[in-house]
């Protein structure tokens, strides 16, 4: 019986890993082990609940005023125990956050092969994001199978691991997701969303990024306060829950008229709510792929990306965090219908929604028989 390790430590991996482990669970020929970090443990926690995974080792790293060396040793630490102990056949980690890097580090030290899911992004700049570009890169450097979610992040690996032949297209699984939990008839849960009126434009912002803190986000507060000056319509602000981050939106923001300051909401209500909304104001990455999947144009405020394929699409603009910059793309696409009507009817280059499933074929023809 093959055994698979599957490891996530904050909310956007195990969105994006639930369904691989879903898909996976129905192979009666494998064990699979679910290893979850605990990174982002609120978060996290609501992901796990709306997926029913039930973690079989839960590491509950996250600390107060925790850093970037702290997660990597204790990722390391606690993972590589259970390796030890218990030694699969393959570890699966997705995408670029540390405690991807940190456990294909130590499944790397114990010598056992790692899958890459999500392989290939590339922004070209290691300072922007930080420290995802460089943890994606490290990632894809110990990995022995790559499951990258387009072409060019696929051709992206094949440039850069020389004379690799495991690697392959097969959409992201966090379309999988998201096609999994939105619902027309969804009640929203939120006070404030349900309250809300969606007969007006309504306008979703996240904001997290290292590289956004500080000025950048001050800047993104003010072309909010003229967006809602300017137009008729609503945003909704969905907080990281940094306590730095929310200090600035309450300071800069709070009794402003038509916008809305709101906790990030558990993943279905969230996925609910973009759906509902004319456009998303986001420095996320992974929200660069769902929103365009549900018709949503997406304006990314970051000065780069690492999903190209949208922006060449036409289902997102990367815009930065310039106020001036912001104010007249968002003008743009509520006053110009054709501009709009471009970007919400391009096609979405991400997948289709089987991607779990194509990743569980290329595993069975691996690890079956």
């Amino acid at each position: 019986m093959a055994k698979f390790a599957v490891v996530f430590g904050t909310r956007p991996e195990a969105i994006k890993m639930a369904p691989v482990v879903q898909a996976m669970r129905e192979n009666p020929q494998w064990e699979l082990r679910v290893i979850c970090t605990g990174q982002h443990r609120e978060m996290l926690d609501q992901v796990l609940e709306v997926f029913q995974i039930r973690p079989d080792y839960d590491l509950s790293i996250m600390k107060h005023g925790q850093t970037l060396e702290d997660i990597t040793v204790r990722v390391l630490q606690g993972v590589g125990a259970i390796f030890r102990d218990w030694r699969p056949d393959l570890v699966l980690v997705h995408g670029d956050t540390t405690t991807a890097f940190a456990a294909a580090l130590a499944a790397f030290y114990e010598r056992i092969p790692i899958a890459h899911v999500e392989a290939g992004l590339r922004t070209d700049d290691l300072s922007n994001p930080f420290p995802e570009e460089a943890n994606r890169r490290l990632t894809d450097a110990l990995a022995t199978i790559h499951f990258a979610p387009t072409e060019q992040a696929a051709d992206n690996v094949r440039r850069e691991v020389r004379g690799s032949r495991d690697i392959y297209v097969t959409g992201n699984t966090v379309i999988d997701a998201l096609l999994a939990v939105v619902r027309d008839e969804y009640q929203f849960r939120t006070p404030a969303l349900a309250d809300l009126d969606f007969s007006c434009p309504v306008l979703v912002v996240t904001v997290h990024r290292r590289e956004n803190w500080g000025a950048p986000l001050v800047g993104i507060c003010e072309s909010l306060r003229r967006i809602v000056a300017e137009h008729h319509c609503q945003i909704v602000v969905a907080m990281h829950s940094n306590p730095r981050l929310q200090a600035v939106f309450r300071e800069r923001l709070s009794g402003v008229e038509h916008i809305h300051l709101i906790p990030a909401p558990d993943y279905k209500e969230f996925a609910n709510l973009m759906k509902r909304s004319k456009l998303l104001l986001t420095d996320s990455g992974g929200l660069q792929e769902e929103a365009p999947a549900l018709g949503v144009p997406v304006l990314v405020l970051r000065e780069h990306t690492e999903r190209p394929e949208g922006v060449a699409a036409g289902t997102c603009r990367v815009v930065g965090t310039d106020p001036e910059r912001i104010v007249a793309h968002v003008g743009e696409l509520l006053t110009k219908k054709e501009a709009y009507e471009a970007m919400a009817r391009a096609v979405n280059p991400y997948g289709d929604g089987r991607a779990a499933q194509r990743i569980c074929r290329i595993l069975a023809q691996k690890y079956t028989g």
